[in-house]
């Protein structure tokens, strides 16, 4: 009897142990609103500075840089959704698609 109590406990043990190891992966490659706000803003930084060499519009790199700063007022201000949408619509104003989540 105590054989198979033993075993049971092992196995249960086992497969918790396998259960958790799936639920860390999964939590590891999500990435948080704070961190999104983060890569658009680089992603913003860099297009910015590509858009602003000659031929680009003076009129559309001072909107972008205008929602920047909004998006950035919104991320530091734990607003991170509209922080983000704001992100995007400067980018896509560029002509930039926006960073995806899974990546």
């Amino acid at each position: 009897m105590q054989r198979l109590s033993t075993g049971w406990i092992g196995a249960l043990t086992g497969i918790s142990l396998a259960m958790l190891a799936v639920a860390q992966s999964g939590a590891e490659a999500a990435v948080t609103r704070s961190e999104y706000c983060s890569r658009l803003g680089l992603q913003l930084d860099g297009a910015i500075q590509t858009k602003a060499k000659p031929g680009a519009s003076a009129g559309e790199i001072a909107e972008a840089t205008a929602l920047q700063d909004k998006a950035n007022r919104f991320c530091a201000e734990r607003k991170q959704a509209q922080g983000i949408r704001t992100y995007a619509n400067a980018l896509k104003l560029l002509g930039v698609t926006p960073v995806d989540l899974n990546q």
